[in-house]
């Protein structure tokens, strides 16, 4: 009996295994199929839309498609293609790298009150904040690969295949953190969404720490990428200890301009709704961070010329021209304009919050700082060159073809993400 017994028992266990096996397998096998009605659903919102969508969608694959044929034009001259020269090695390609690496950034300034003071309005909006920042880190990758002279090494940068000589080299530290902030900024909001997708609430325990996690890993892709340049103390335009801040105050005035803008196109668009007080909140993070960023410029432009000396040359190229080369002193002045009157709208708000009044001057502020923080701040740091040498730099045509291509894709990447994302908040019960 003892014998049958115990026979029984591994009978039991053995059966009892298997069930769990098959329970095991029936479960994967539901979260495969959760997955792909996920993936398909999303696939399914993205190719319906109007005709005004569908010309948009066209207008994008065309850009790409000019810019693929200005890259392989690169590809087949090099970087000779390009106007960079042994003395501007870095142009505009690495000079909006630099731009949107704030972009991207700035979806803290949505994060941080959704999350940590809990607003309800910012954390209706939080996902479209995170789709910005994942188009805007997908165009930062691209913007460095297309600066590679021969693109086909670049998995020398692969953590154990090539060597990323981490942890010495700042290159190292940027690549890690923008692939992680990448990571957090995709995963995060996937969870939460596939969640909602399935009428489930998502759990807090899972997602939560993710997120305080990325509000600190937010200010350090901005901050490793302005050290960066603030380490090169043979470049005396960048070797400066407000690099940093300045990086942060430009990008969370820039970003969310971005974010308004996109605001006002799914408000205009879609029957997803923006209430007027989320308007009003975006508008008084742009203020304040915009007005601190022209405090730091001027800052800056009394420290080099109030006592100029030979350091000074980088921004009197900038400012002033220096020896006949002056192609961007008028972008420069333009962009303080820019700048200037977009935060005088943004702070007296003549409009009340509308966001006919909003979309100009946000407009204004982003592209304002794009040229700052772009062109007004690589070329000069590399005019004139340590051994004193002066020349001018334009993008080529074909630099230009290709930043179109880039911008095209990286809007794609932002319209096939908050598309889905936005029915799905919409439809779905549970917040």
């Amino acid at each position: 009996m003892e014998k049958i017994k115990v026979f029984d028992g591994h009978t039991d266990q053995r059966a009892n295994g298997l069930t769990g096996k098959r329970a095991t397998d029936n479960m994967k096998k539901s979260l495969t199929r959760e997955v792909i009605d996920f993936i398909k659903n999303g696939i399914t919102i993205n190719l319906s839309g109007g005709v005004g969508y569908q010309i948009f969608f066209c207008c994008l694959l065309a850009t790409g498609m000019i810019g693929i044929y200005a890259y392989f034009k690169q590809l087949g001259l090099g970087l000779a293609a390009t106007n960079m020269s042994n003395i501007v090695s870095w142009g505009f390609y690495i000079s909006n790298f630099t731009f949107l690496v704030g972009v991207a950034a700035a979806a803290v300034m949505l994060i941080l009150p959704a999350y940590i003071f809990k607003d309800k309005d910012l954390h209706r909006v939080v996902i479209i904040g995170e789709g910005v920042a994942v188009g805007a880190l997908v165009m930062c990758m691209l913007f460095v690969f297309v600066d590679l002279g021969r693109p086909y090494k670049a998995w020398h940068l692969a953590p154990g295949i090539g060597i990323l000589n981490w942890p010495s080299s700042l290159l190292s530290w940027d690549i890690i953190v923008l692939n992680g902030y990448l990571a957090l900024n995709l995963l995060v909001p996937a969870y939460i969404l596939f969640c909602q997708f399935h009428g489930r609430q998502p759990d807090p325990r899972k997602y939560r720490p993710f997120v305080f996690l990325s509000i600190f890993w937010a200010f350090a892709i901005h901050m490793v990428t302005a050290f960066l340049y603030e380490g090169l103390p043979a470049r005396a335009f960048w070797n400066n200890p407000m690099m940093g801040p300045r990086f942060l105050a430009s990008a969370f005035a820039a970003g969310p301009a971005l974010i308004t803008t996109v605001l006002v196109a799914v408000h205009a668009n879609t029957s997803f709704r923006i209430p007027v007080n989320t308007f009003n909140k975006l508008r008084l993070i742009i203020v304040i961070s915009a007005i601190v960023n022209l405090i730091m410029l001027f800052s800056e432009i009394f420290k080099e010329f109030y006592f100029p000396t030979h350091h000074s040359l980088s921004a009197t190229y900038l400012f002033f021209g220096l020896k006949g080369h002056d192609a961007l002193v008028p972008w420069i002045w333009s962009a303080i304009a820019l700048n200037v009157s977009g935060t005088l709208i943004l702070a007296f708000n003549p409009g009340g919050n509308k966001p006919q009044v909003l979309l100009p001057a946000c407009i204004m502020l982003f592209i304002g700082i794009w040229i700052e923080k772009g062109m007004g701040l690589i070329v000069p740091g590399l005019v004139p060159s340590p051994l004193g040498e002066v020349v001018s730099y334009s993008p080529s045509l074909v630099e230009l073809g290709v930043t179109a291509g880039v911008f095209a894709i990286g809007i794609f990447v932002v319209t096939v993400l908050v598309r889905p994302a936005l029915v799905i908040e919409e439809k779905s019960p549970v917040h």
